[in-house]
C-alpha cells in the first residue's frame, strides 16, 4: 500500500502531546491522519488532516470514527476495546491490537501475565474492591510501606500511594486495585521495544528515571542509563520477553526497577509512544514517533541507536498556578548549546500537569546532567 502522498488514511484515538509528536513525522511523510480526542483544545487539533471531537469511552463514537481510516492506532490505551474489536472483525488493522490492550489497560491482568510468564516482578495481592482492602487491613496481614495501585484508568502518578499505615487506606477510591510490595531499589530504568507488523524487533537503549518525590512523575529521563553493561544486557532481555507476552505491534515501554542487588523487576508497560522515549526525537538515529510509524505500517524499521548522549527535563506546572499558561525563562534555556524545548500546546496550567519537555543533547553525559539541573532550575511553568 502507497502510504505517502495518497488517499491513504491513519486514525489515532487521542490527541495530546503523544499525538501532537507524533503528527510531526506523519506530516515530514506526508501521510493523511485523522484524529478523535474529547477536548476541543487537544493539542492536535491544528496538525491533523481531520480532527474530531469524541469519547474515547463511547462504542459508537469509537466505532464509526474508525470506519473513516484504513489503519488506527492510540496515543492513549484508554479507549473502548469493544468498537476496536468490532473494527478488527470486519478487517479494519488496529495496532496494538484490543487483546494486547485489554491485557494492558488493567493493571491487575498485566500483573497476572507477568506471573505466568515467569517475568520477574513485585509480589503483590488483588482486591476486587475496597472493602476486601479494608478486611485484609483488619487481618493484620498488610505489610507497610506498600504500593496501592488502582486497576484502571491510572496515568501519570494518578491511581498510585505508597501506604505507610492503616490510616492511608481511608482516602483511597472504591474500585478494584492491586497491593504491591515495596520494592527497596536503586534505579528505575526503562526500555521501548519497537515490533512491526511481519515480527521486526528492535530496543531503544535502557534509560534511567527520577522521579519527583511528590507528584510520582518522571523529572529526568537520561540516556544511555548510568548502570552496569550486564544488568542493561539483562533489562534489554527482561524487555523483549515482556514484549514477546503481550504480543504488541508498535512501541511497547517496559518500566522496571533495578534493585540494591541488580535484579530487574518489571513494574508496568505503555504501549504507545511513552514519556521514557522523548529524548529520541534529537538524541537518536530515529524517533520512537517515527518508528512507532514504521512499526504499524510494516515498514522498515529505523536504527534506535543514540547519536549523542541526551537527557529529557519534563516541564510541568508548578505548584500554586493555575490558568493562562507562562513559560518563565525559556529564552535563558534557548541560548545554551544543545537545549531543545517542547511545548505541548496546552493554553492552560496547573500544578503537575506535563506542559511540555526540554531535550538536552552533549556528547559528554556529564555536562548534559549538568545542564539539565541548570535547565530545570531556570525555567518555570507558571500562569499569567
Amino acid at each position: 500500500m502507497n502510504y505517502f502522498s495518497s488517499d491513504f488514511k491513519l486514525g489515532i484515538l487521542g490527541g495530546g502531546q503523544l499525538g501532537k509528536m507524533l503528527l510531526a513525522d506523519t506530516r515530514k511523510f506526508d501521510i493523511q491522519t485523522y484524529i478523535l480526542d474529547p477536548s476541543k483544545d487537544a493539542p492536535c487539533q491544528f496538525g491533523a488532516h481531520y480532527f474530531e471531537i469524541g469519547n474515547l469511552l463511547d462504542f459508537d463514537t469509537v466505532y464509526n470514527f474508525g470506519k473513516k481510516v484504513d489503519v488506527l492506532t492510540i496515543e492513549i490505551e484508554n479507549v473502548n476495546l469493544d468498537a476496536l474489536d468490532q473494527l478488527e472483525a470486519e478487517g479494519k488493522k488496529v495496532f496494538p491490537s484490543p487483546k494486547t490492550l485489554r491485557n494492558i489497560q488493567s493493571k491487575i491482568t498485566q500483573k497476572n501475565l507477568y506471573l505466568g510468564n515467569q517475568i520477574p516482578t513485585a509480589n503483590a495481592k488483588t482486591f476486587e474492591n475496597k472493602s476486601e482492602l479494608v478486611a485484609e487491613v483488619l487481618k493484620g496481614t498488610l505489610t507497610y510501606p506498600c504500593v496501592w495501585k488502582q486497576d484502571r484508568f491510572g496515568y501519570d502518578g494518578y491511581g498510585v500511594k505508597i501506604l505507610k499505615s492503616e490510616k492511608d487506606i481511608t482516602d483511597l477510591p472504591e474500585t478494584p486495585c492491586l497491593i504491591e510490595d515495596m520494592i527497596p531499589f536503586k534505579n528505575e530504568l526503562a526500555v521501548i521495544v519497537v515490533r512491526s507488523a511481519s515480527g521486526e524487533v528492535k530496543t531503544y537503549p535502557v534509560v534511567e528515571m527520577e522521579f519527583h518525590p511528590e507528584a510520582n512523575q518522571v523529572e529526568y529521563v537520561i540516556c544511555p542509563a548510568r548502570i552496569d553493561e550486564k544488568v542493561a544486557q539483562k533489562a534489554q532481555e527482561i524487555a523483549l520477553k515482556v514484549s514477546e507476552s503481550f504480543h504488541h505491534i508498535g512501541l511497547l515501554a517496559v518500566e522496571m526497577f533495578q534493585t540494591e542487588n541488580d535484579e530487574i523487576l518489571v513494574n508496568e508497560v505503555a504501549p504507545r509512544p511513552h514519556n521514557s522515549g522523548h529524548y529520541s526525537i534529537e538524541a537518536s538515529y530515529t524517533s520512537q514517533f517515527e518508528n512507532h510509524l514504521r512499526a504499524i505500517l510494516d515498514l522498515p524499521l529505523g536504527n534506535t541507536a543514540s547519536k549523542v548522549a541526551g537527557i529529557m527535563v519534563n516541564l510541568v506546572g508548578e505548584e500554586g498556578f493555575s490558568g493562562q499558561v507562562v513559560y518563565e525563562n525559556i529564552e535563558k534555556i534557548m541560548a545554551i548549546d544543545g537545549v531543545t524545548p517542547h511545548i505541548y500546546g496546552k493554553r492552560q496550567t496547573r500544578p503537575f500537569r506535563k506542559m511540555g519537555h526540554v531535550t538536552i543533547v552533549n556528547e559528554d553525559m556529564v555536562e548534559a546532567r549538568r545542564i539539565a539541573e541548570v535547565v530545570k532550575n531556570s525555567i518555570r511553568v507558571i500562569s499569567i
